[in-house]
């Protein structure tokens, strides 16, 4: 999810840097507003048809992983091609009928509409405090985001843990620890781009795709368990 930071010797003159940071921020933004589109589609696909109601427990966090991590390999690997953009929104398809287990439970309560809309404008702000904050806090954000992967395995292993658990009380712990490490490492992210640390726009739309599906998705679980049919 996280690329290491380039020296600033890649871009030549600071003209030559600004002019590709913002174009690199500006492609991002673009595709990241394109990927919502398959996201959309993949979730309302899974809703209507009831795909992924079965991948619940350890099978559907099996798939997910293998999935989600599957697709970001090859992305990776194709990032400087014309396969690339192709694969990103494949992958975001992907993620949308993922999440469509966790929607059809929540649009299932009596203020489903209304905890959905609730998630989704939590993550647009969200969003938009870590975009601000990445335009003006001037410390490497590098070293914090080495210790936030290492929180988001901490994560995966209590994920694992509850699946056999299956403590309501646990699951929201753990999607409050989830919005928490995901916001930021949006942050981190959003802030090598501005800083020049990541030049490849596709890259960088998966890191912060990444990052805001997942805190949508801890939202949505943590007002489904507390906010449910109220």
């Amino acid at each position: 999810m996280n690329q290491p930071a380039q020296s600033w010797g890649r871009f030549g003159s600071t003209t030559v840097s600004a002019q590709q940071r913002n174009r690199v921020l500006r492609n991002t933004y673009w595709l990241l507003a394109l990927s919502m589109l398959p996201t959309v589609l993949g979730a309302w696909v899974g809703v209507a048809t009831g795909i992924t109601a079965s991948l619940g427990g350890m099978t559907g966090l099996v798939v997910f992983l293998a999935g989600a991590f599957g697709f970001m390999y090859v992305i990776h690997k194709t990032k400087d091609s014309a396969l690339g953009v192709p694969l990103l929104l494949a992958f975001t398809f992907f993620m949308g009928l993922m999440l469509s287990r966790l929607l059809a439970m929540v649009l299932g309560m009596q203020n489903g509409t209304s905890l959905v809309m609730t998630a989704f404008a939590g993550t647009a702000g969200v969003f938009v405090v870590m975009s601000s904050l990445s335009t003006v806090i001037k410390r490497d954000l590098e070293g914090l985001g080495k210790w936030l992967f290492m929180g988001v395995l901490v994560l995966i292993v209590g994920m694992v843990i509850n699946i056999f658990v299956g403590s309501p009380i646990w699951m929201a712990a753990l999607s409050t620890m989830a919005i928490g490490l995901f916001s930021a490492l949006l942050l981190v992210d959003l802030k090598r781009i501005v800083d020049g640390g990541e030049t490849n726009y596709i890259m960088a739309t998966m890191g912060i795709y990444l990052s805001l599906f997942n805190i949508f998705q801890s939202l949505l679980i943590l007002l489904g368990l507390t906010g449910g049919d109220e």
